[in-house]
């Protein structure tokens, strides 16, 4: 084995641990930003939900964390006030008086989520926040939130939800965990190009 080859192995194993490393270590990133709640005055159920975005909602409530709940994501096409939603009503199941429950049906993507929560939130003179959001989706997030709140007093904590199919050792071995993440680093580096760049 020549000196030649020797280097050119090592280099490619080097590469190669690297490599598994940062694949791997791609489910702590994206969910490196969830935190433990605090104090808010309102809570901001984000859209894409299953229902469990919408217990920990709920729970968050009743356990005296905020007094209002804002409900985003919500297609404003099929949407009457006079007919909640189905997270409205797992809210009110869960014992959150409709009066606490603000719903945005105004917001289609987690920019606009963003813009527009922080919009109403000046509006009813709101100056702290708890976001709830899946796991991975805690990275973008933040620095979508980051944006959203700058030049302000507004401050946001990142609450994530419990999923069974989330490990972020383990991400890889779970298909819905995995589409996740590979989808969460598309829309990060798609957001990294577009808005990220205005902070």
């Amino acid at each position: 084995m020549n000196a030649f080859f020797k280097k050119s192995l090592i280099l490619l194993l080097a590469a190669s641990i690297i490599g598994l490393t940062a694949f791997f270590s791609l489910g702590s990133l994206v969910s490196h930003y969830g935190g433990k709640p605090e104090k808010a005055d309102v809570i901001i159920v984000l859209g894409g939900d299953d229902g469990l975005r919408v217990e920990q909602g709920g729970e968050l409530y009743k356990a005296g964390y905020a007094p209002n709940i804002l409900v985003t994501g919500i297609d404003s096409r099929y949407y009457r006030p006079s007919q909640p939603n189905w997270r409205e009503r797992r809210l009110m199941e869960l014992g959150i008086p409709e009066k606490a429950i603000i719903v945005d049906t105004r917001s289609e993507t987690t920019w606009e989520e963003a813009l527009n929560s922080v919009e109403t939130m000046t509006k009813k003179g709101w100056k702290s926040a708890i976001v709830v959001s899946d796991p991975p989706h805690m990275f973008r997030l933040y620095h979508t939130w980051n944006i959203a709140v700058k030049g302000s007093p507004k401050q946001f904590t990142l609450v994530s939800t419990k999923p069974d199919w989330w490990h972020p050792l383990l991400w890889w071995g779970n298909k819905t965990s995995y589409r996740f993440v590979l989808s969460e680093v598309q829309k990060n580096l798609y957001y990294a190009l577009v808005h990220f760049r205005k902070a």
